[in-house]
């Protein structure tokens, strides 16, 4: 006789049954027409028996239960004690909505370290949100232009979310902290820190990477070649801009005194957030980045996927510092302390390039739009680096395994969107809640005239003006705060459009449709704004955390986990496949056309205002 011996956990009981053939359920004085549950350590097992069959057909408990025609003139069911608590074989069953029979459930985690908060999240198989924290910490602006973190505070927030997001998990009763099999870390690129390498104690604030102090440094450097700002581009895919890593380091070098000689004693290490984080989570044991965050420094020779000494000569900066360059998907190290002790980090990405892969952009041609506290828009280029001729930059988007290829991007960033609406909110006092910005300029067509051009800090791609200023144009007495309030909607979408311009001239392919994220896209006024504009239809998925899901994937598919593969796109094929909203445009050519021309000309009127006298 075949039995085979089959298990579905529920907490803290255990189902188990027996499939066999009919013959062996014959006992009347055993049987019973009913489904029982065993209490804690003992088991309940049920002999399921085909009357028609002598096939030993798997029939999964959860689905009896959930169907009971299942039972007719089919099944006889009888239970009796379980003699041992642990059967010696299982064979797996699922069905919808159920955990696999035979195996406790797994889950994957994501460390989300955005430019004004951390959040950590954990996903199921099927990128459902099971539970999540998040955390603001404070930002500082000591000076106009500087934007500063403390890189602590940073960090004692990711353990705090860590440890609150298991709390709730737990709290639930379904899940415990063992289902975490990996965590992925995300972050805002560029923002740099620097520490003792000894006492691991931070030798100033982090300086964030909207900073724009550094504009007299970019100026020194841009002389030393007679390409001007594009000195590096070739090498780096990227110009020299207030944006990057290496300038702010070379600024901190020859402004902090403290800096300098850590430095100069070979007492300092470097990094961008993740080396941070990954070297704090794993109690300083090591320090690493992926290459995609590596691209962002300017040290990184792009083709290469290494750190090259003339470029860190260009800035003065000694390799020793640098943090080694790992891919984006492959253990790194365990969490050495918390509800996630042990656990292993597989994952690493920037946040923008998590968001191509969050949304699942993995074909050359494929393109995303996060609106965060900026928007950074990327374009899949594959295999291939795409030299920019039009203001875009050259990026590394991800490395999916120490031996995988490695795909390239264009990328488009704006400095400020949603910081706007913060501005708008915290500055202004136009609302008193971000939502509030949508529903007002929802209730005028236009702006009647008035055009933002939110140049806090200079203009990003493809403008690159770092002495441009924050302009409003074309305000009338007939002006107020919801036309306002559309403007700085219209003011993202403006800058948007103009990236997405340049990388149709660049690629030759102009976009038939965008994918979008971030926290401005819960805006449906916002998103109608943008198809407007684009011209194209707005992609916006229910499930919008795509940074987060970005490194959830890389780390998960760093071991296998749920059989992803981010190499092997078809392993990912139920991942966040919930309903999108398309927004489509519903304003002509020539509306638009003459939308874009009044936009121009006010940026012309930012650009150069804050050039010295």
């Amino acid at each position: 006789m075949t039995v085979r011996q089959h298990q579905y956990f529920t907490g803290s009981a255990r189902w188990a049954f027996i499939l066999a053939p009919a013959r062996y359920a014959q006992n009347p004085s055993n049987s019973t027409g009913s489904l029982g549950r065993g209490k804690a350590g003992l088991s309940l097992l049920l002999d399921v028996c085909w009357l028609h069959s002598l096939s030993p057909t798997i029939t999964c408990i959860t689905c009896i239960a959930a169907d009971p025609s299942l039972f007719a003139c089919n099944l006889v069911v009888r239970t009796q004690r379980c003699p041992t608590i642990y059967p010696t074989t299982t064979t797996p069953h699922t069905h919808a909505g159920s955990k696999q029979a035979d195996t406790m459930p797994e889950l994957v985690g994501s460390v989300d370290a955005g430019t004004t908060s951390v959040r950590f999240m954990v996903f199921d198989e099927f990128a459902k949100v099971i539970a999540s924290h998040q955390m603001e910490f404070n930002q500082y602006y000591p000076h106009p232009g500087w934007h500063e973190q403390d890189a602590h505070e940073i960090i004692d927030c990711v353990h705090e979310c860590i440890d609150k997001t298991i709390a709730k998990l737990e709290k639930e009763g379904k899940y415990s902290a063992s289902d975490v099999k990996v965590i992925g870390v995300t972050n805002q690129r560029e923002t740099t820190v620097v520490w003792d390498k000894d006492s691991g104690k931070a030798l100033t604030r982090a300086i964030a990477w909207p900073d724009a102090r550094t504009t007299h440094t970019i100026r020194e450097l841009s002389a030393k070649s007679d390409k001007g700002v594009d000195a590096l581009k070739e090498e780096t895919g990227l110009p020299l801009s207030t944006y990057f890593a290496s300038v702010k380091l070379r600024w901190m070098l020859d402004n902090l005194p403290e800096v300098r000689k850590a430095h100069d004693d070979k007492q300092m290490l470097f990094g961008t957030i993740d080396s941070w984080i990954v070297y704090n989570l794993t109690d300083r044991k090591v320090h690493i980045t992926d290459a995609s965050n590596a691209s962002r420094t300017m040290f990184m020779d792009l083709r290469a996927q290494k750190w090259d000494k003339k470029l860190c000569d260009f800035f003065g900066i000694d390799m020793d510092i640098l943090p080694d360059i790992k891919s984006s998907s492959e253990v790194y190290g365990t969490i050495s302390k918390g509800a996630l002790e042990g656990v292993q980090i597989a994952g690493i990405v920037g946040d923008q390039m998590a968001a191509l892969v969050g949304n699942k952009c993995f074909q050359p041609g494929e393109a995303k739009n996060t609106y965060g506290t900026g928007a950074f828009l990327l374009y899949n280029t594959g295999d291939k680096v795409v030299s920019s001729k039009n203001g875009l930059l050259s990026t590394i988007a991800y490395k999916a395994g120490p031996d995988a290829p490695v795909y390239y991007a264009l990328e488009g960033s704006i400095a400020v969107a949603g910081s706007a609406v913060k501005w708008v909110r915290d500055s202004l006092g136009l609302i008193k809640e971000a939502h509030e910005i949508g529903e007002l300029a929802g209730q005028v067509d236009t702006t009647g005239g008035v055009y933002f051009v939110t140049a806090f800090n200079g203009l990003f791609c493809p403008y690159w003006d770092d002495t441009a200023a924050g302009t409003v144009v074309g305000i009338t007495a007939y002006t107020d705060k919801r036309h306002f309030c559309r403007a700085t909607l219209e003011s993202t979408c403006y800058q948007t459009k103009a990236i997405l311009d340049a990388m149709a001239k660049d690629s030759g392919v102009a976009l038939k449709a965008l994918q979008v994220d971030g926290g401005l896209t819960n805006s449906d006024v916002a998103m109608q704004i943008q198809a407007d504009i684009l011209g194209i239809n707005v992609e916006r998925p229910e499930m919008r955390e795509s940074t987060a899901l970005g490194s959830a994937l890389l780390a998960g598919s760093a071991i296998g986990l749920f059989g992803w593969d981010i190499n092997k796109p078809e392993t990912l094929s139920k991942v966040n496949t919930a309903g999108k909203q398309v927004f489509e445009p519903k304003i002509d050519d020539q509306k638009r056309n003459e939308l874009l021309h009044g936009w121009e000309r006010a940026v012309e009127r930012a650009k150069g205002w804050n050039e010295n006298p």
